[in-house]
C-alpha cells in the first residue's frame, strides 16, 4: 500500500507562485488555456501568447517540470507525456490605495496579487 502510494507521488510534481502582482481574474484567462494540456504544447502557447501573465506562468510550468524530472532522475521527460492536471489561480493579499477624487473625496485603488499552483500529471506509468 505504501508503495503505490509512493509511486503515484512519484508521477506528480507541483509548483507554486505566490504573490504575483496581477489580479487573479487576469492570470485566470490564460491559466484556462494550459488547463489538461500536454506540457510541450502548454508552453507553446505560453510563448506566444501576448498576455503579460502568460510570461509568469511559463516560468512557473518549466518550474514545475524541473521538479518533476528532480523526482524522476532516471526517466525522460519526452517519454513521460506529462501534461497540466491542475492549475489553481488564489486570490492573495490586496494593496489598498487612496486615489484624490473630486471635490476633495477619495477613491479606494485595490491593487490585487494572486497565487498559483500548477500540478503536473504523467499519462505514462512505465516512468516509475
Amino acid at each position: 500500500m505504501a508503495e503505490k502510494i509512493k509511486a503515484d507521488k512519484k508521477q506528480i510534481a507541483f509548483a507554486k507562485l505566490n504573490d504575483c502582482p496581477t489580479s487573479p481574474r487576469k492570470m485566470r484567462l490564460v491559466a484556462d488555456l494550459i488547463r489538461g494540456v500536454q506540457v510541450e504544447k502548454a508552453l507553446a502557447i505560453l510563448k506566444f501568447n501576448s498576455k503579460e501573465s502568460s510570461r509568469r506562468l511559463e516560468k512557473l510550468l518549466l518550474s514545475a517540470v524541473a521538479n518533476w524530472q528532480s523526482k524522476n532522475e532516471d526517466a525522460n521527460v519526452e517519454e513521460a507525456d506529462l501534461f497540466v492536471q491542475e492549475i489553481r489561480v488564489d486570490g492573495g493579499t490586496m494593496l489598498k490605495r487612496l486615489r484624490p477624487a473630486p471635490q476633495g473625496r477619495a477613491h479606494r485603488i485595490r491593487k490585487r496579487s494572486n497565487h498559483v499552483t500548477l500540478v503536473l500529471g504523467s499519462n505514462n506509468n512505465t516512468a516509475s
